[in-house]
């Protein structure tokens, strides 16, 4: 009996030891460690104001860029500062484009505003602007609803919380109050978390919201990530980060979404802007995870902005525009083009003014 105890107790140490071993090696496997790090370089200058990175930006088709900084205390990702995040403004017809601070008005807790990604939406009907920001107050989920106001102020009109939206990373709005979400974790506790990703569950979710319902659009996604809409607002686009992929799916009518493919990226790209002109989907991508969680001054998490042509088409084609080892940008996050020009923000460092010509 004593040998046979012993025997167990050695199987399950052996067991133990090999799941261990194989995590190990799983999320390595999918961090990317010690991938190389492909280098190339624009004509680019830091933007003034931005100190600890701008997660996400988007721009109007007239130039008008919006900017989301001072996310901190997320997924123990590294932060700078503790300071509240603010929100900027960036007109990139200007000779020299500035970042200007917004003014928030209304019954919104500044104090605690921590915001993530972000999304804009002009009503033809009155060409109102309203942009929509994923907030993380106390490590809560929950999106703010702002009207834009000239040329300076966000009124804030409503908060949305629900328990769908439990992880809330990247939103795209629709509608003046209507949008979809990603919710880019199942689990909030570390270790479950930890296990869905070496045991490849994809438990992650984009939700649709409106006033009148709350849904699961698409399931199925191991983490999902940034999401943005084509120009002709057809088609859904959801970065999976951990699959190194970019999901598209097919917009029906009662905003149902069907999935249509994915494309291979190769990368771990975090949110995702549309080309209004040619389509052409952009991303902000990590080279190598692990020098994000394991942040070391002297081995900077590296930066890639890649670009996808024809993503809905058999061959799209993925192009490296701009990579960095870190040591001018680090943990890039998203990549904004407008008419030959190209914004680049970060996780928590700065954000690049770059030209394409």
């Amino acid at each position: 009996m004593a040998a046979l105890k012993k025997v167990l107790i050695a199987a399950t140490v052996a067991a133990i030891a090999a799941f261990f071993g194989h995590a190990f090696l799983k999320i390595n496997r999918l961090s990317l460690a010690s991938r190389e790090m492909p280098v190339k370089h624009l004509k680019c200058h830091y933007l003034p104001n931005i100190e600890y990175g701008a997660e996400d930006i988007t721009v109007l088709k007239d130039g008008l860029a919006f900017l989301s900084t001072g996310l901190h205390d997320y997924l123990d990702m590294p932060s700078f500062s503790n300071e509240p995040g603010k929100m900027y403004v960036l007109d990139l017809l200007h000779p020299k484009p500035t970042p200007v601070e917004l003014q928030i008005k209304g019954e919104l807790d500044l104090n605690s505003f921590n915001p993530h990604g972000i999304s804009v939406y002009t009503d033809e009907a009155d060409d109102s602007i309203y942009l929509f920001v994923v907030n993380h107050p106390q490590r809560k989920s929950q999106v703010e609803i702002f009207r834009f106001v000239w040329d300076d102020t966000l009124v804030h009109l409503k908060t949305v919380a629900h328990p769908l939206l439990h992880s809330v990373n990247d939103i795209v709005a629709v509608g003046p109050e209507h949008f979809y979400a990603t919710n880019d974790r199942y689990f909030h506790n570390a270790a479950p978390q930890v296990l869905t990703v070496v045991l490849s569950l994809p438990w992650c979710n984009v939700v649709y919201y409106s006033p009148e319902e709350v849904r699961e659009a698409a399931g199925g996604i191991q983490s999902a990530n940034g999401i943005n809409i084509s120009p002709d607002k057809r088609y859904i686009y959801v970065s999976d980060v951990l699959d190194h992929e970019v999901d598209v799916f097919e917009r029906l009518d009662g905003e149902q979404l069907v999935y249509v493919k994915s494309v291979a990226v190769g990368r771990l790209c975090q949110n995702i802007e549309v080309d209004h002109v040619t389509g052409d989907v952009w991303l902000g991508c990590h080279p190598d995870a692990t020098k994000l969680s394991k942040f070391d001054p002297e081995e900077p998490p590296g930066s890639e902005i890649i670009k996808i042509k024809s993503i809905i088409s058999d061959q799209p084609v993925v192009t490296l525009e701009y990579g960095d080892d870190g040591h001018e940008l680090m943990g890039s996050t998203v990549a904004v083009p407008y008419e030959g020009k190209l914004l680049i923000g970060t996780l928590f460092h700065k954000a690049l003014y770059c030209s394409l010509k």
